[in-house]
């Protein structure tokens, strides 16, 4: 469907159907269409799709009937005002006055690599949870060194409250974040501040209300599975109108609401065997919108293989995402600060087959200096050798997101706890310094940089009772597995855990918040004013340790990020002359001929003569 306010034609792909009707409402319409609604036969044309030419210009809402059936949004609903059962709504794209026109793109023209991004979720970024209350927030991240905001994914889903995972009509804006509208305000909110706007978007699965894709067509096939069921459909029949149904969608986003990048959700689970591959074609026909917009536009995955393939160029037979995150370098600082090794984390303790040569902070040295711990080893918790390493000639760091904490992260704990709960804030100062002044993008979550007491627990408003009440039973099954009393998981559905949720603002400012909020605007500031700091070049990175007497020196050219994990003081050794101490956590550091004398969980860099 053409979905702007300019459009005489309305189309809609249905090759399953016999005949589709369309049928209007008034525009102060109801949730469903009424008695009220006007139908209208629709043209059939080639390929499967339909087609209406409305008598006049304007607003519509609308919905489409295939062979006599139920009212259906249209599957590329640009709003959906009455929720994802509601009728579809019209929206003039055009019709914001953008002030953006002198913006260059993210970090004057260099896109996101190597830039610090900044991870939040609307609905708890503020109380209001909508674009334009997260609007008054932009100064602190400015003030704090960001450089480009990634928003969770905003795709409509069922009832108001939710991370957006679970989002079934990947065109349409979740009204209670305010809609299209809110989102393209925000946008060029964020550009006039000097920030660029990354949005998390989900093409590998739909969630389980609102779904009516498969009435339409061919959306999703049971040539592949996924942990969601059928997989959606990018190589088997119909593929090509599914993959455009796709595509079209990333696009949209970079031209419509001028945002600069995306972050594709899991895209290990776009099962695609046919060539070109989703994520590359994804990859050519956005560098070719890029060319035409003059400005550059990058493509961030989340991928489990732990394959540089991903971020290698399509030219060189790669899938051509700008970067990719990193869990290994997550997990690898989560083990080594905190001592969990249950799950996942064990590889990252080391002593097992997968790192039979050390303990954690031998595994942390190799994640910041190589990428990956699974590059070809065994991955026990996947029981398969996995991965591939990462080629330091080939591969910039600035690849790969580096980060201590992110939604899933947090979130997925049984009852959304922080990092910063179960470590002192020396030990987060030496977890922040370590990936923020690392070799790759760094990463952000939001109310980190001021360790935020409030926790980011997992949260649904569905309406229907037999999905709520299999959301709530599944997590507390979930977590009772692994020896947690189910009264102590938060309710998923109910709104305190939400409410709960959202950042106060009064933290910022507040002794035990305000010193770690410092430290992180001073390593950023690091980052950004030291070129050794601010390369991306691999085979530039070193890092000594003692795994026994627990330090950790992590080495950019000349510039030294010193850490003692003990929780006793020491002296870390070190030889080179200190020409100046750049940030210390704690005391002034003391450096004399044997070495940094450090405090407990304590963290100084250095600047040494070149």
């Amino acid at each position: 469907m053409t979905a702007d306010t300019h459009a005489r034609s309305i189309r809609v792909w249905a090759p399953l159907a016999s005949r589709v009707d369309v049928l209007v409402n008034p525009v102060e319409g109801r949730r469903e269409p009424t008695s009220a609604a006007r139908r209208h036969a629709m043209t059939a044309e080639d390929g499967g799709w339909w087609s209406w030419t409305r008598p006049e210009r304007g607003t519509l809402e609308y919905s489409f009937s295939l062979d006599g059936g139920d009212p259906r949004p249209d599957p590329r609903s640009a709003w959906l005002p009455h929720g994802v059962h509601g009728a579809s709504r019209t929206f003039d794209a055009d019709a914001h006055p953008w002030g953006d026109a002198g913006w260059r793109g993210t970090r004057d023209g260099r896109g996101a690599l190597g830039g610090v991004v900044y991870e939040l979720h609307v609905g708890t970024f503020t109380p209001e949870g909508t674009f334009d209350a997260a609007i008054g927030h932009l100064d602190h991240l400015v003030d704090l060194g960001v450089d480009v905001v990634e928003v969770m994914p905003v795709a409509a889903f069922g009832g108001t409250h939710g991370w957006g995972y679970d989002g079934v009509a990947p065109y349409a804006v979740q009204q209670a974040y305010g809609g299209p509208a809110a989102f393209q305000r925000f946008v060029d909110a964020c550009h006039a501040h000097g920030l660029g706007v990354c949005l998390d978007v989900v093409y590998n699965h739909l969630g389980p209300t609102g779904n009516y894709l498969a009435e339409f067509g061919p959306y999703f096939t049971t040539t592949h599975n996924t942990p969601w069921g059928p997989a959606v459909n990018l190589d088997a029949d119909g593929s090509h109108e599914v993959r455009r149904w796709v595509i079209d969608n990333a696009l949209r986003w970079f031209r419509d609401f001028h945002v600069d990048a995306l972050r594709l959700d899991a895209v290990h689970e776009l099962r695609d065997e046919s060539e070109p591959h989703l994520l590359a074609q994804l990859s050519d026909e956005t560098a070719s919108l890029a060319a035409d917009l003059g400005r550059p536009l990058d493509l961030i995955a989340e991928s489990d293989l732990n394959d540089a393939v991903v971020v290698t160029p399509t030219a060189e037979g790669g899938r051509g995402m700008t970067a990719q995150w990193d869990d290994d370098i997550h997990h690898a600082l989560h083990v080594a600060l905190t001592g969990e090794t249950q799950g996942y984390y064990a590889d990252f303790a080391g002593g097992t087959e997968a790192w039979p040569e050390g303990g954690p902070i031998s595994v942390l040295a190799k994640t910041l200096s190589d990428a990956f711990l699974h590059d070809g080893r065994m991955s026990t918790f996947r029981g398969s050798v996995w991965g591939a390493r990462v080629d330091p000639d080939a591969r910039s760091g600035h690849q790969f997101l580096a980060y201590l904490q992110t939604h899933d992260q947090v979130g997925n704990r049984a009852t959304g706890d922080r990092i910063s709960d179960q470590i002192s804030p020396g030990q987060q100062a030496v977890g922040a310094a370590l990936y923020l002044l690392s070799p790759f993008t760094a990463m952000v979550f939001m109310g980190e940089e001021w360790r935020a007491s409030t926790p980011f627990a997992f949260f649904t408003s569905f309406e229907e009772d037999w999905l709520a009440d299999a959301v709530r039973s599944g997590r507390r099954a979930e977590f009772a597995a692994h020896g947690w009393d189910e009264a102590d998981v938060p309710d998923p559905q109910d709104p305190a855990t939400r409410a709960h949720s959202v950042l106060d603002w009064s933290e910022p400012s507040a002794p035990g918040h305000n010193e770690m909020l410092h430290f992180y605007r001073e390593l950023i500031k690091v980052r950004r004013t030291q070129p050794d700091v601010a390369s991306g070049d691999l085979r530039a990175t070193s890092v000594k340790f003692d795994e026994e007497a627990k330090w950790l020196i992590l080495s950019r050219g000349s510039v030294h990020v010193v850490v003692n994990l003990a929780g006793r003081s020491q002296v870390v050794p070190f030889t080179g002359e200190v020409e100046h101490i750049l940030a210390s956590w704690g005391r002034a550091p003391i450096v004399d001929g044997r070495g940094v004398r450090l405090d407990g969980h304590d963290v100084a860099v250095l600047r040494t003569t070149p």
